[in-house]
């Protein structure tokens, strides 16, 4: 098998990182956002926010599109076998789905506000509810529960990756990383 086959390509590495990227900026203002000052500066956080949240469609939708034309190396073996692959597997479709999750309930969130979703700032899509405190609030919750939820286990993963790289001293955590950060196999 190649190097390359062994590793996953730049479209791949560019999309994972600038996803982790604006999840964690997304994240941060969504937890700095209420301490904000009223008034353009709440405003541009929150408008910032949503903006990350969209980078976040895009880059998820460009991912599962790249996926198809590129397909996933296979898993790096390691000494948990099967069990540690299904469980990689599990790992990446939770995250999957708490980005879509958190995406489409920060969605309901917005619209229960009465908010339209700007699109980038140039486009408007009105909200299709009329304003509806108490859902808001409801959503939010259930928006911000699986922000954090994410962000867990994006860390767990992070910490797999860091347990591969120093403990096992495999290439798991290099596969993703650019092929200038690779100066030769670990293991």
């Amino acid at each position: 098998m190649t190097h390359a086959a062994l590793r996953f390509g730049l479209p791949t590495q560019i999309f994972h990182w600038l996803t982790v990227l604006c999840v964690l900026a997304a994240w941060t203002l969504g937890l700095l956002g209420d301490e904000l000052p009223r008034g353009p500066i709440r405003h541009a956080g929150e408008f910032t926010h949503v903006i990350l949240g969209e980078l976040v469609v895009i880059l998820l939708a460009l991912r599962v599109v790249w996926r198809f034309v590129a397909p996933a190396p296979a898993p790096e073996p390691t000494r948990f076998g099967t069990a540690g692959d299904i469980a990689a597997k599990a790992l990446q479709l939770a995250l999957y789905g708490l980005l879509l999750a958190v995406l489409a309930v920060g969605l309901v969130t917005l619209f229960h506000g009465g908010e339209p979703l700007s699109l980038f700032g140039v486009y408007d899509i009105p909200s299709p509810w009329p304003k509806n405190r108490e859902l808001k609030h409801n959503s939010k919750e259930i928006h911000e529960f699986l922000a954090h939820l994410l962000v867990a286990l994006a860390m767990l993963h992070a910490a797999a990756a860091l347990v591969h790289h120093y403990l096992f001293k495999d290439d798991t955590l290099r596969r993703m990383l650019p092929a200038a950060a690779l100066p030769g196999r670990r293991s």
